[in-house]
């Protein structure tokens, strides 16, 4: 006999793009809730052909037979009325009693936030009021937080605003970059939401106000800031590459070329100083390169058309010497 609907039998429409959401949508299937509707941003191009590739998300959907939208947006008065209007359509067939929203990437109006008679629930990467916002695993990192988590919020017309259902901490690991701590949130988030649903199954929320002290926002990661600034702290920088990684990495030059950064670790140099940029010493452990203030060792670096290497590999292909910019 198949499963059977888990015990409160809510219908949850899901909308989410990437990766991080596609983990939620799985940890609902799993947990055999009826998904009536999918909601992802349309195919971008991608890879060297830049042919259109679906979204995580999308995938997902597809393979279980479930049905997706696709708008562009989901504002009526917008630039696509008629996707917005179609999308409407499907919701309301869909009639689900609740939206579940993790890394949508297109804002809701109101008449999404009131269309489920639970509301939609967003997985949020941080513990809120902190790192609200596009990019709060980066951001977390870049700042030197020693933990992070998620938050199950009860969405609002707000930027991260809306009443706080559930929260987990997890601690960040010194070794922890965006792409390890994405997949821990991840990976945390499907199971939270799976938790937050058995609990409006039977109507067991107790929604918390977001506190007004502490909130801080977490922009969105744009290409030019993986230039490296080498007059910088020696720990803000390695904290960064960490943040970057894998998006957008870190850019030094070399030989008038960009050459990425992926990794560095701070480093004690005993007093010798150097011009922010300079190389200092060289081992087979990597370069080591002046800061602001400290030094790192860069640990893994890609040359433009390379791959990532670890830096003993690199440095036999592309030797470095004491007295070279990077900057």
């Amino acid at each position: 006999m198949a499963d059977a609907p888990i015990p409160g039998g809510l219908r949850v429409a899901f909308a989410g793009t990437p990766e991080f959401a596609a983990v939620a949508l799985q940890a609902l299937l799993d947990a055999r809730f009826e998904v009536p509707l999918v909601l992802s941003q349309p195919d971008r191009p991608a890879g060297r052909g830049m042919k259109l590739q679906a979204s995580p998300v999308k995938q997902l959907a597809v393979a279980h037979g479930l049905a997706v939208a696709q708008p562009r947006s989901l504002r009526l008065d917008g630039k696509f009325p008629d996707e917005a209007q179609a999308s409407r359509e499907a919701l309301l067939a869909a009639r689900p009693d609740v939206l579940v929203v993790a890394a949508y990437g297109l804002i809701l109006p109101q008449w999404v936030l009131d269309l489920p008679r639970l509301g939609c629930l967003n997985i949020h990467g941080s513990i809120l009021p902190r790192w609200r916002g596009a990019a709060p695993i980066h951001r977390a990192i870049e700042a030197g937080d020693t933990e992070t988590g998620i938050t199950i919020m009860q969405m609002d017309e707000g930027l991260d605003t809306g009443d706080m259902l559930l929260i987990e901490r997890l601690p960040i690991a010194a070794a922890d970059t965006t792409a390890t701590l994405h997949d821990k949130l991840a990976t945390l988030g499907g199971r939270m939401i799976v938790e937050a649903l058995e609990l409006a199954a039977c109507g067991g929320f107790h929604p918390v106000k977001q506190p007004e002290a502490g909130v801080t926002y977490a922009h969105k990661i744009e290409k030019a800031e993986s230039q490296i600034r080498w007059s910088d702290d020696a720990a803000q920088i390695a904290r960064r590459l960490r943040a970057f990684d894998p998006f957008p990495g870190g850019v030094a030059q070399l030989d008038s070329e960009p050459l990425k950064v992926w990794r560095a670790e701070v480093v004690d140099t005993d007093g010798v100083r150097g011009e922010p940029g300079r190389v200092l010493a060289v081992s087979v452990d990597g370069p080591v390169v002046a800061c602001g203030s400290g030094s790192v060792r860069l640990t893994e670096l890609q040359r433009a058309g390379g791959k990532r290497l670890p830096a003993a590999a690199f440095l036999q292909a592309r030797p470095l010497q004491v007295g070279e910019s990077l900057g």
